[in-house]
């Protein structure tokens, strides 16, 4: 096909009249290329739509309508649920969610990675679910919303951010919160086995919290443990939680970190495989483009410098011999994770100097009268951290494994991006969410590297 359709996404599910009917309809939409979600071949049909209800399709509606569009080439199709987001940021600021809507989303899954997403504000951090359904329930927006409970925040409401292994009566404390959070309406438990606390979780600790989860039908999402040099290891735990704890499971944002370590998508796809043909039940999703996300800290700290937190790793860098090894480890996470190059590591939001955004590491560093060499380029992470941290966009993923992902049967588009606030959102990938223009590009350049490729011979 020459050019690309437009999905007209129809928010309502596609309910098919049972014959033809004299009523007129608020609106027709003649001659749409129908994608019913069922996996389907697509189909030509015309919509007859009443109110918000689709009340008939059908090959032709001749009846009277209010409006009527002709779609011509253009998809029709239900809503997109984009199943990673960190969405409460801005919805309550922005509920209309415009950069999710326009690019067809009508339903968005919160509370990922294990942290729950972002708590907002006014609301307490003690992994209690209802609270926050509640606010949404009662709050006027575009979108449908489901929630996660996050398994890091239900540990550190019970044993804080400590690095050490819960106590009975804390860990029934803790099933306690995922039986309750289940109840008042969880989709499943998230991970997020790569953040504190979620990095001081042994597998026995998440198995036992999925087996409260799995009588409710609940899933297993996870932001997994290793992204990079343990990515296939980390793709086998995600698969152990899910088989030992009998729930679906499901990896997050699956990618490949570190140039070092592309290719590796070969070996974790198989795993995927070979486990699916065992009969466990497990999927994953992928966000469409090469970058990643996080915070400074969590991205360039080693786990064990950020227990407690931010605040006790500030007082941990105070320490001479403590900095030292913190340094080292965070120059090797730059050389492994971000190919040695500092300009890899871009500066999005710093609320303490909103000046640093849109610089990469190695610019703050230049910047700060140091050569951006990764012993310096280290140096200037501590300082971010020193000074609050910040949140950093990484260009570390290798579009080889990016479109090998993306095309396995068993894998679906995610965002991993928030509810912009237009003017004042700074992140790309939030403004982005899955966005068609940006698989068009994808699609753009594979072509044109065809063609390099065949003019080449």
């Amino acid at each position: 096909m020459s050019k690309l359709l437009l999905a007209i996404v129809l928010a309502a599910t596609l309910v098919v009249g049972s014959g033809a009917r004299a009523q007129t309809y608020d609106l027709i939409l003649r001659n749409a290329r129908i994608v019913d979600g069922t996996g389907s071949p697509w189909y030509r049909a015309d919509i007859g739509i009443r109110g918000d209800t689709i009340a008939r399709i059908a090959p032709t509606i001749t009846v009277p309508a209010t409006r009527v569009i002709d779609l011509g080439d253009l998809v029709a199709s239900p809503g997109f649920i984009d199943l990673h987001t960190h969405a409460l940021r801005g919805l309550f600021d922005a509920p209309t969610a415009d950069n999710c809507v326009r690019q067809g989303v009508t339903m968005v899954m919160v509370g990922p990675d294990g942290s729950g997403s972002v708590v907002p504000d006014g609301m307490p951090n003690d992994a209690k679910l209802k609270p926050l359904l509640d606010r949404l329930n009662a709050l006027p927006k575009s979108l449908n919303i489901g929630s996660f409970i996050g398994q890091g925040a239900v540990r550190e409401a019970v044993i804080g951010l400590a690095k050490r292994q819960p106590t009975p009566a804390e860990l029934e404390r803790m099933r306690e919160l995922v039986r309750q959070a289940m109840i008042d309406g969880a989709f499943g438990l998230s991970t997020g086995l790569f953040y504190v606390p979620g990095a001081f979780t042994p597998l026995s600790e998440v198995v036992e919290l999925q087996k409260v989860v799995a009588p409710f039908r609940g899933v297993h999402t996870s932001h997994m443990r290793e992204e990079a040099t343990g990515v296939v290891e980390a793709v086998n735990e995600t698969i152990a939680i899910g088989e030992q704890g009998g729930v679906p499971t499901h990896v997050s944002h699956h990618k490949v970190v570190g140039k070092v370590n592309w290719g590796k998508s070969l070996d974790t796809l198989r795993l995927i495989d070979a486990a699916r043909q065992r009969g466990v039940d497990v999927t994953m999703d992928v966000y469409p483009y090469s970058a990643g996300s996080t915070t400074v800290q969590s991205g360039l700290l080693p786990a064990w410098a950020m227990e407690g937190g931010v605040r006790e790793a500030k007082e941990r860098l105070k320490d001479l011999a403590t900095r030292s090894k913190v340094k080292e480890a965070t120059s090797e996470i730059l050389l492994t994770n971000f190919n040695g190059d500092p300009g890899n590591v871009v500066i999005v939001t710093c609320d303490w100097d909103t000046s640093l955004a849109g610089k990469n590491l190695g610019e703050v560093t230049r910047a700060r009268g140091l050569d951006p060499v990764l012993e310096n380029a280290a140096e200037t992470v501590l300082w971010l951290v020193e000074n609050g941290g910040c949140r950093s966009v990484h260009h570390n993923q290798g579009e080889e494994d990016l479109r090998r992902i993306l095309a396995h049967p068993a894998a679906m588009i995610a965002s991993d991006g928030e509810v912009a606030i237009f003017g004042r959102t700074q992140s790309t990938r939030a403004a982005m969410a899955p966005s068609p223009a940006y698989l068009r590009s994808m699609c753009v350049r594979r072509a044109s590297s065809r063609w390099r490729k065949r003019s080449a011979k």
